[in-house]
């Protein structure tokens, strides 16, 4: 490690979709001082126009171990480096490559250079943004690329998003080598969802190549697909109106939307009666065991359990 007075500073920066008007402050400013920027070539494309008398380092898509490995060695030589990844760094980008490099090269946040992550919009939420709101209620993100991950993984990780009903957005769903993984996740989640299902297909969002499809799970294999695409499956709640993908956040489940009052049975400010006090008043008055409850929720017995034997115990006190 350089000694303090050369240290250098390393800035993780998420550009988001691209484009300047969505890219914070901060991600500016970080390219502005930075007097070298490491980045794969499309993404310094993107903040070409912020580029002034900075060294630029281009690499391919594949060689992100490289450019971490870069990123820290001229850090450690007292430069100031921006690792440029689109959306953001933490989200399927570099930040953590470029720890676990860091880590291995001695570097401790106490004792090392700074480094700072700089924040940008995810794919996740830029390619929900024009489709309309497709992520009001839980959701979460897979990555169907098994360069790194193996399939198994990726598919035990997509059944269990479908099966328990989130909001799921696809990254990496397929390239010119990896054809068949969008094609098995589609088959997962016909076993737990609706073909009908809407799905969003978003591509390039914010570039110049941008492009948006609504189509449904069913069709999804017969659809347009390529690296530069997010896909968006709804839950079982979410709906297309007038051409906008919606996700529903359960304000009808305790509100009549057009008179403004609760729902009979429901009281603003408190839980659903259906919602963890209720469960629980319900599954200690059912007399059902905890193998029958287990089956009826879809719960592990283990769980169903353990919150009858913490509720006999409560009784009991």
């Amino acid at each position: 490690m350089t000694d303090s007075s050369t240290r250098g500073k390393l800035f993780l920066v998420g550009i988001g979709p691209g484009g300047e008007a969505h890219m914070t402050a901060r991600a500016r400013e970080a390219i502005a001082t930075a007097d070298t920027l490491i980045g794969h070539a499309t993404y310094l494309r993107l903040v070409a126009d912020l580029v002034t008398d900075q060294e630029v380092v281009r690499s391919s898509m594949t060689e992100e171990l490289d450019r971490a490995v870069m990123a820290v060695e001229l850090a450690q030589a007292g430069r100031t480096v921006a690792l440029i990844s689109s959306g953001d760094s933490g989200v399927y980008g570099m930040a953590g490559l470029t720890y676990e490099v860091l880590f291995q090269s001695g570097w401790t946040p106490e004792t090392g250079f700074p480094v700072e992550m700089v924040p940008g919009v995810t794919a996740l939420a830029s390619c929900a943004a024009l489709v309309g709101a497709p992520l009001s209620h839980d959701f979460c993100a897979i990555s169907l690329s098994d360069l790194l991950t193996p399939w198994p993984v990726i598919a035990r990780r997509l059944n269990a998003a479908a099966a328990a009903d989130f909001v799921v957005a696809l990254y990496n769903p397929k390239s010119g080598r990896r054809a068949r993984q969008i094609v098995e996740a589609q088959r997962l989640f016909l076993c737990h969802r609706h073909p009908e299902t809407p799905v969003a297909l978003v591509q390039s969002a914010y570039r110049p190549r941008q492009r948006l499809e609504l189509t449904t799970l069913a069709e999804l294999d017969r659809r347009e697909v390529s690296m530069l695409t997010t896909v968006l499956i709804g839950n079982s709640q979410t709906r297309i109106e007038h051409g906008l993908l919606i996700t529903p956040r359960g304000y009808t489940n305790k509100y009549d939307l057009r008179g403004r009052t609760t729902v009979d049975g429901e009281r603003g400010g408190h839980s659903l009666s259906s919602g963890l006090d209720g469960w629980l008043a319900t599954i200690r008055a059912g007399g059902e065991s905890a193998a029958e409850l287990a089956q009826r929720y879809g719960l592990p017995e283990d769980y169903i359990a353990a919150v009858l034997a913490c509720a006999d115990a409560a009784i009991e006190d």
